[in-house]
Formats: structure tokens, C-alpha cells, sequence
């Protein structure tokens, strides 16, 4: 059996009410360092602008890059993900119309494979049931272009479904649903 590319897996999904951008882990392996350490300590209720974050809960912000991010990111990331305010990654979307993305993950050399299921974003709010999937493959951002390649050819299909099979869900919200397989 060949060795597998992919490490990690991480599923996030809009079911915030209140922050635009916000996404919630809502399914993982739970086996990647740089995002299980960066979960929720303590419990922040909910406020007229801002969702209730729960100990335990992973949240990412998925949007365009900020200002303060600075190098030659604005002139070759399309988009951000950030987490506890600090950039995680730039994300590369070669095909604004495809659902694939690619990354690597700031500080690390890990790159990071996205596919993006019902997935918009209008006037820079994530719309609801918008799902984004993360795959982790580490000590292999050199190789980011190349995987995300091989991920839009189908090759990394087989590490997709094994990887999801060893996923467990996290967010009440979602509880009950078990994470999607592909077909």
C-alpha cells in the first residue's frame, strides 16, 4: 500500500447565526496539533453580535485577506483562514467557480487541501449550511500544487474516505449527522 499524503481531516460548516464569516468545526480526526491547541478554554456566551462558543469548540473565519497581513500575500492569496484572530493560511483558489482551495498552514510545513460543498459567500457572509473540508497533509507544503492537482483529478479519493471514516463529530448542531462519504 502506498503511503498516504493526507494526515488530517477537518470539516467545518456555517451554523452560526450572528458572525458572518464564522465557521465551526463540526466534524475531525482531532489528530492535528496547530488546530486541536487553539480550541475553545472557556465558555463565551452569546452576544447581540457574536455566537456562543463552547470549551472544546474549534472556529475558524474564512474571508478575504486583511490588511494587516503583510508580504506578498495580497498580491497571491484569494482568500484567509483565521483562527483566535491569526492567520492560519492564505488560501489559493485557482478556480473561483471550482470547489477546490489550497493552502499551507502559517509557521508549519504543512500545506492544506479544501473542497468547499454548497459553499458561497455573498457580500462577504458565508452563507448558511456552507460546508468546507480540510485535509491536512504534513511536511508537504512544497508540494501544495502538486497535491492540489492530484485532489482535482480524484487521485487522493481513496485518503479522503479513510480519513473521513476515522472522523468524529463534534458540534451539537450536527450531532446526529454522520460525516458525508463520497460516492
Amino acid at each position: 500500500m502506498m503511503p498516504m499524503y493526507l494526515t488530517d481531516y477537518y470539516r467545518f460548516e456555517r451554523v452560526a447565526t450572528k458572525d458572518k464569516m464564522r465557521l465551526d468545526c463540526t466534524a475531525s480526526t482531532e489528530s492535528y496539533p496547530e488546530f486541536e491547541e487553539k480550541r475553545a478554554t472557556k465558555q463565551q456566551r452569546a452576544t447581540e453580535k457574536r455566537d456562543a462558543t463552547n470549551v472544546g469548540d474549534l472556529v475558524v473565519y474564512y474571508g478575504d485577506v486583511p490588511d494587516q497581513f503583510g508580504g506578498d500575500v495580497h498580491r497571491k492569496a484569494d482568500k484567509s483562514l483565521t483562527i483566535k484572530s491569526k492567520n492560519l493560511s492564505s488560501i489559493f483558489v485557482p478556480d473561483p467557480r471550482g470547489c477546490f482551495a489550497y493552502g499551507d498552514v502559517r509557521g508549519t510545513s504543512d500545506a492544506i487541501l479544501i473542497v468547499f460543498d454548497g459553499f458561497e459567500v455573498i457580500n462577504g457572509v458565508v452563507q448558511e449550511g456552507g460546508k468546507m473540508e480540510v485535509f491536512v497533509a504534513r511536511g508537504k507544503s512544497k508540494d501544495r500544487v502538486g497535491l492540489f492537482n492530484l485532489l482535482c483529478d480524484g487521485e487522493l479519493s481513496e485518503e479522503i474516505t479513510v480519513l473521513k471514516g476515522r472522523a468524529t463529530n463534534h458540534h451539537p448542531a450536527v450531532a446526529e449527522q454522520p460525516p458525508a462519504l463520497p460516492e
